[in-house]
């Protein structure tokens, strides 16, 4: 397989706008209700801890990808194993963002359009753009991420009127336990999801690139999910758990004169950038992965493949849209749990033996 390279600043970005991925679609925190904004908090405090140890498993492994470290930790038939489980996640993952975003789409915009053209086209981009490899996905990211947060800022500003800060109180109205349950909920959807991005930083420079890649990316998208939904409960108020896509909602109340209207259409520019970036990366984790189990030359040679798959995949996943917000709300938490909690400590607490044995194995052998 060819060594790809992605620099600090665009491991950043790819790590900035995975987070945002469906989160600014869907939301966070709905159970929460006008504490939302709170659980956001939560959850991004939450995420500290596993991030630290996310960062550390890619500086202990530098230079080598999610499904190496799996090979190296557990050996050859578990490692194997653990990494099937790992590409079923991404694939699962993304199919669950593509409908995520088809489901936006289909509802919002072109209610006439049948759901699998929404999704055969944004898979077929994500397609190409794995083809071209993370690199590209990368100075992509980095090249729209100004874009996002500059429609963001001007969305912010052209809102301010309009905000009604009575809206937030009372403050922990309904007690504490719905905003742990929307803490947990944010910890996995969608701060935890970021395990999948080992796959791509492979190729980061030095052992501490993955600290200054994880926080950073963590900071600027866990800053912005809390602003985007502390904006959201001022225009919206205690009805903010109710919508499908509250984001999309809020926008559409601004306006200013006859001359600023239906500003919607710009913030739906934010949501497919970072859709598409999320989707790609998912893709490339699980055509990576399939190439490392079966001993491909290049992940390439199944993208193809593996993304037809996945656009098939996001569109039989749901019934209905409420049961896409059932999984994402009560479900996805759970079910993802192992996958960005438990098997990852497993991996750093081995990987921290493993290393400490090779070190007293050196020490002695001089």
């Amino acid at each position: 397989m060819n060594m790809e390279k992605i620099t600090d600043r665009e491991a950043i970005s790819i790590t900035t706008l995975f987070v945002l991925g469906s989160t600014l679609i869907l939301g966070i925190g709905g159970e929460a209700k006008n504490d939302a904004w709170i659980a956001a908090i939560a959850g991004l405090l939450f995420s500290v801890p596993i991030f630290l140890v996310y960062s550390r498993i890619v500086s202990i492994f530098p230079g080598k990808d999610l499904f190496e470290i799996l090979n190296l930790v557990f050996g050859k038939y578990i490692g194997k194993f653990i990494a099937l489980l790992y590409i079923w996640y991404a694939f699962h993952l993304g199919a669950l963002v593509m409908r995520n975003f088809g489901e936006f789409v289909n509802t919002l915009g072109l209610p006439e359009t049948p759901m699998f053209v929404i999704l055969l086209t944004l898979g077929l981009v994500c397609v190409v753009a794995v083809k071209l490899g993370i690199e590209v996905v990368g100075r992509a990211s980095a090249y729209f991420i100004p874009f996002v947060f500059a429609n963001l800022l001007i969305v912010h500003i052209l809102a301010f009127p309009q905000l009604k800060f009575n809206y937030v109180k009372p403050i922990l109205y309904n007690g504490i336990e719905p905003v742990i349950k929307g803490g947990f909920s944010a910890l996995s959807f969608p701060f935890a999801e970021t395990f999948i991005l080992m796959s791509a930083f492979s190729a980061l420079k030095t052992k501490k690139s993955s600290f200054k890649v994880y926080f950073s990316g963590l900071f600027l998208a866990g800053i912005t999910i809390i602003i985007v939904t502390l904006r959201n409960i001022f225009m919206l108020g205690k009805s903010f758990g109710l919508f499908y896509f509250p984001s999309y909602i809020a926008v559409s109340h601004i306006g200013i004169g006859d001359f600023i209207q239906r500003i919607e259409v710009a913030v739906s520019f934010v949501f497919a950038v970072a859709a598409t970036v999320k989707v790609s990366v998912c893709l490339f984790a699980a055509c990576k992965g399939i190439g490392r189990v079966f001993g491909l030359e290049d992940y390439r040679s199944v993208t193809i493949n593996v993304g037809l798959f996945m656009i098939y995949f996001s569109f039989i996943i749901y019934d209905s849209i409420m049961d896409m917000r059932y999984w994402a709300y009560m479900i996805y938490p759970y079910y993802a749990f192992p996958f960005q909690i438990i098997i990852p400590v497993i991996v750093w607490i081995a990987a921290e033996v493993k290393k400490k044995k090779t070190i007293k194995i050196k020490a002695s052998a001089l």
